[in-house]
């Protein structure tokens, strides 16, 4: 990098922070929003530019991010931070577009659960213009640097947008080897993007697109009822990807499927060649049991009993409103001092009773009573 470059960089960090101690005590981002929501010096965001409901039940945004986003990996996923009646909200949501360092547009194809107050906001309420706050993109669930050269990307329902990503990647380089993407869905009108998906697979003959709509057990069809089917196992997998075992997978979807190819994997010694990437938390059994005691928010005065939720689910229920990102312990946003007390885990059920330590609120319960510093 040249050193007037590097100079000038420097010059430009130093005025901004002149500036920004000339307007103490609000940041320099708070009086810039006045002129334009999406105008920052520091702070990362996006604004809105597009928006379409073309899948029943999700809505695809387009983002143009402010310049200082850097780009991401296909597979990783950017945390979107939206106001809802006054109150800041975040989750985590996967970039569809095709790894990039340079483009500043992002797209984001957003399922509306029910129950999900920021997606379906989202499904309701996004127009082009809108400005959210935007993470940098971050999450191991990504494509190697160094392709290998065989690839089974397996995805269901919403887990269908980082392995997108990464399909979309491998066509943009022309990739030359084996790609079996293998989507699961309710229907077909429920597969994101089927056009493109389609279109890739005719102009790639090294790319397999297919496409299961698994049947429950009992399930009447055409006035027969179904004994099952459609759902993941090794016949199926020999069928798609009878390379598997010289392959890298990458698997995101709902926690049965991702068990059914962990499985298969494992069973066949391949387990470090699965890569999951999980959207739901899955959670260890709560021992009815343990939901007893006080739990003390000693930062803000407040105390509840415990009722056995998630740390974050009780303080929200006490009228808090704490910082928080995924709800699922990916992206540590819920950090809170655990002052003194016993917490559990929620997914793995681990104890802990160490005090003045930093726990993720939203995947830790209480065991009796706690203080926690928030």
């Amino acid at each position: 990098m040249p050193k007037d470059f590097r100079r000038g960089v420097r010059r430009m960090v130093g005025l901004i922070d002149l500036v920004q101690t000339l307007t103490t005590p609000h940041p320099l981002d708070r009086y810039l929003e006045l002129v334009s929501p999406a105008l920052t010096a520091r702070e990362l965001r996006a604004e809105v530019t597009h928006v379409s409901h073309a899948v029943p039940g999700s809505v695809t945004l387009t983002l143009r991010a402010s310049r200082q986003w850097r780009g991401h990996t296909a597979g990783q996923y950017v945390q979107i931070g939206v106001s809802i009646n006054g109150v800041r909200h975040t989750r985590c949501y996967s970039p569809i577009d095709p790894e990039s360092r340079g483009d500043r547009f992002i797209q984001l194809t957003v399922k509306a659960h029910p129950g999900g107050l920021v997606s379906n906001y989202l499904h309701d309420n996004a127009k082009p213009g809108m400005v959210v706050d935007l993470a940098p993109a971050a999450g191991v669930f990504a494509l190697p640097e160094q392709r290998p050269d065989r690839v089974l990307l397996v995805s269901g329902g919403s887990g269908i947008t980082p392995v997108l990503s990464m399909l979309r990647t491998l066509d943009a380089e022309g990739f030359t080897g084996e790609v079996t993407f293998l989507h699961y869905a309710r229907q077909p009108e429920m597969v994101p993007h089927r056009a493109e998906l389609s279109a890739i697979a005719n102009r790639r003959p090294n790319f397999r697109v297919e496409y299961r709509y698994p049947v429950e057990p009992g399930t009447v069809v055409n006035g027969e009822t179904s004994t099952g089917s459609g759902f993941f196992d090794y016949d199926e997998l020999e069928r798609v990807a009878p390379w598997f075992a010289e392959a890298q997978t990458f698997v995101c979807g709902p926690p049965p499927l991702m068990r059914a190819v962990q499985t298969i994997f494992e069973a066949e010694g391949l387990a470090d060649r699965v890569h999951s990437e999980e959207f739901t938390l899955t959670t260890v059994p709560a021992d009815p049991a343990e939901a007893t005691g006080t739990i003390t928010f000693s930062g803000s005065d407040v105390a509840a009993d415990n009722t056995g939720a998630s740390l974050l689910e009780q303080a929200e229920s006490a009228g808090l409103t704490p910082e928080y990102g995924c709800r699922m312990g990916i992206c540590f946003s819920c950090t809170a001092t655990k002052v003194s007390g016993c917490t559990r885990n929620l997914r793995t059920g681990e104890l802990d009773a160490d005090p003045d330590k930093q726990i993720q609120i939203c995947v830790n319960t209480a065991v009796g009573d706690v203080d926690i510093a928030l």
